[in-house]
């Protein structure tokens, strides 16, 4: 599936970067991000010959970051938009502070309603117009499925981006535009150190491979609507929601206690 221009949000790093990788050379790209030289790297790296490949850097956690880069799509008219930036705080929620807490919201959850609310009626418009199909994919977690005590607003923030991609994709329906709900499981990206989890004994030893998430992402988009990317995870995610959420919830807790504990030790 060709798409002309892709908009790739949280692009410096991990999934971002490897969607960015992923695409073919006639795709082109607006990336962003908030390491403006590792966007540049990448920048420098993928536009060659005549692949048009623009940059910019955006704190999405911020109203100002948000309307820079809608502002900049607006001018690229792009046809893929990827919502991939987010990020995640590691510890109990009564002690994390507010401001980062606040901050999950406005890059997971607000970043991605307001982005793709912005954009949407102009990719589907000219989807209509030249008789091609436009994209969106919004990068869920496997966290989405049940609550996670002591990440308890990174879950609830992935829940939502899962939610929203599925009811976008009942809307959309009748419209030439694919949504895609992906939902990785762990994967080795610089979001757990991020976090704060490194040393938790989590098993992020497990971890994905951002470029195969990538793939796979791209591979279903316009074949189903909500991907989890491996196996286990799929089992998991199977599993959590046929079990007692009581039950979820005391088991998990009981696991990221002991990952709290072990990486505070």
């Amino acid at each position: 599936m060709a798409h002309s221009l892709a908009l790739i949000t949280g692009a410096s790093s991990g999934i971002g970067e490897a969607f960015a990788r992923a695409l073919p050379a006639t795709t082109g790209l607006l990336l962003t991000g908030r390491d403006e030289a590792r966007l540049t790297a990448l920048r420098d790296a993928l536009g060659r010959g005549e692949r048009r490949v623009e940059t910019l850097a955006a704190d999405l956690g911020s109203d100002a970051g948000r309307a820079a880069l809608i502002e900049a799509a607006e001018r690229a008219e792009p046809d893929l938009l990827i919502n991939n930036a987010g990020l995640g705080c590691f510890g109990p929620f009564l002690d994390n502070p507010a401001g980062a807490e606040r901050t999950m919201v406005e890059v997971n959850v607000t970043a991605p309603l307001v982005l793709s609310r912005a954009l949407l009626p102009g990719m589907a418009a000219r989807a209509r117009a030249s008789g091609r199909r436009a994209g969106l994919i919004l990068v869920s977690s496997t966290a989405a499925f049940q609550p996670l005590p002591y990440l308890s607003t990174y879950a609830a923030t992935k829940a939502f981006e899962l939610s929203l991609a599925e009811g976008l994709a009942g809307e959309l329906a009748g419209e030439p535009v694919d949504v895609l709900a992906l939902c990785p499981g762990p994967t080795a990206t610089r979001f757990f150190e991020r976090a704060g989890m490194a040393g938790s004994s989590l098993p992020i030893e497990r971890a994905e491979d951002p470029a195969r998430v990538a793939r796979q992402g791209l591979a279903a988009l316009g074949r189903r609507t909500t991907l989890v990317v491996g196996r286990q995870n799929r089992a998991m995610a199977a599993l959590v929601q046929r079990l007692p959420r009581d039950l979820v919830r005391r088991s998990t807790r009981r696991v990221m206690r002991r990952g709290l504990r072990r990486r505070s030790a």
